[in-house]
C-alpha cells in the first residue's frame, strides 16, 4: 500500500485525524500550506481537500483567489497520485489546463479523479495520465475544471 493511503488510513481513524494528516502533507511539499488544505478523502483514484474560505486566501473582490484554488487542485492530485501509483512507476505533473466558471465565495471542495486503466496502461518510456480536476462551492456550484497532465514513468529500480 503507498505510503500516503497508509498514513491517510492511520491518521483519519483519529480524532481530528483528517487535520493531522493534512498538516503532515503541507509539510512535504511547503507551499501547499499556504491554503492551509483539510484533506476529507483519500482512495485510489479518488481524493478531494477543502479550503476555507478565508481572507488569507482571498483575492481583490473577497472571493478566493484563482492561484489558491490551482494550488488546492494539485494538492488533491498528488495526494491522489500518491495513493494510486503502482510501485514500478513514479509522476511528475506536466501541466494544468482550468477554467474558473463562477465566483468562489464560500470554502471550496478540490476534488481529483482517475480512472483505474489510466494507471495499467503499457509503461514504455512513460506516458501521459490526464488528472480531472474541480473545485465546487458549499452550494454545490462548480467554480474551476480543469485537467492536471502527469508524466508517468517507470521508477529507476525497475
Amino acid at each position: 500500500m503507498p505510503a500516503v493511503l497508509d498514513l491517510w488510513k492511520k491518521t483519519s481513524a483519529l480524532p481530528l485525524g483528517n487535520r493531522i494528516f493534512s498538516l503532515a502533507f503541507s509539510q512535504k511539499a511547503p507551499y501547499f500550506a499556504s491554503i492551509r488544505p483539510r484533506f476529507t478523502v483519500i482512495e485510489p483514484n479518488h481524493a478531494e481537500l477543502v479550503i476555507r474560505d478565508r481572507r488569507g486566501v482571498h483575492n481583490h473582490i473577497g472571493t478566493v483567489h484563482a492561484i489558491a484554488l490551482c494550488n488546492g487542485l494539485e494538492a488533491a492530485m498528488g495526494a491522489l497520485a500518491e495513493a494510486t501509483i503502482p510501485r514500478d512507476r513514479r509522476w511528475i505533473p506536466k501541466g494544468m489546463e482550468v477554467a474558473y466558471t463562477a465566483k468562489a465565495s464560500s470554502d471550496i471542495t478540490c476534488v481529483a479523479e482517475t480512472d483505474p486503466e489510466q494507471w495499467t496502461r503499457e509503461l514504455g518510456e512513460g506516458y501521459d495520465l490526464p488528472v480531472r480536476v474541480r473545485g465546487v462551492r458549499t452550494d454545490g456550484t462548480v467554480v474551476v475544471e480543469g485537467e492536471i497532465r502527469l508524466w508517468v514513468s517507470p521508477t529507476k529500480n525497475h
